[in-house]
């Protein structure tokens, strides 16, 4: 997978894709995007809605800060082996929200964020496979 794709494309489309989620998320909070398309189309109201996108916000700024850190962006000490089974199991948690995906009530859902959950699966394995983290 190492010579398929580049750690480079690996980490910018991480960075990309994870900061335009957290922007998505964001317009759900504040209700330019409708909460209906997001978490299978299952949250009920509003306040459901602010307490999942909250903890979507804060998963996506973790996940912003660990690939910061893997990419040696964010110069902060961190156990390389720790940092290893953080990016795994984020690539782990992609991998089964992209079958969740496919099992959303919401079409939209389904077409969008299926695809791009798979992808950053890939992205996170590939970076997990680095032979040496940076720091």
């Amino acid at each position: 997978m190492r010579h398929l794709l580049s750690e480079r494309i690996a980490t910018n489309g991480l960075l990309i894709i994870l900061s335009c989620n957290l922007v998505f998320h964001v317009l759900v909070m504040v209700g330019i995007v409708p909460f209906e398309i997001v978490w299978g189309g299952r949250l009920k109201n509003h306040s459901e809605m602010l307490s999942f996108e909250t903890v979507s916000i804060l998963i996506n700024l973790l996940m912003l800060a660990i690939v910061c850190i893997h990419a040696g962006l964010l110069k902060i000490s961190f156990n390389r082996t720790i940092l290893k089974i953080v990016l795994w199991s984020m690539a782990g948690i992609f991998a089964i929200n992209t079958v969740g995906n496919l099992f959303s009530n919401n079409d939209f859902e389904k077409m969008m964020f299926t695809p791009l959950t798979l992808v950053l699966s890939i992205f996170f394995i590939r970076l997990a496979i680095v032979k040496e983290v940076k720091n």
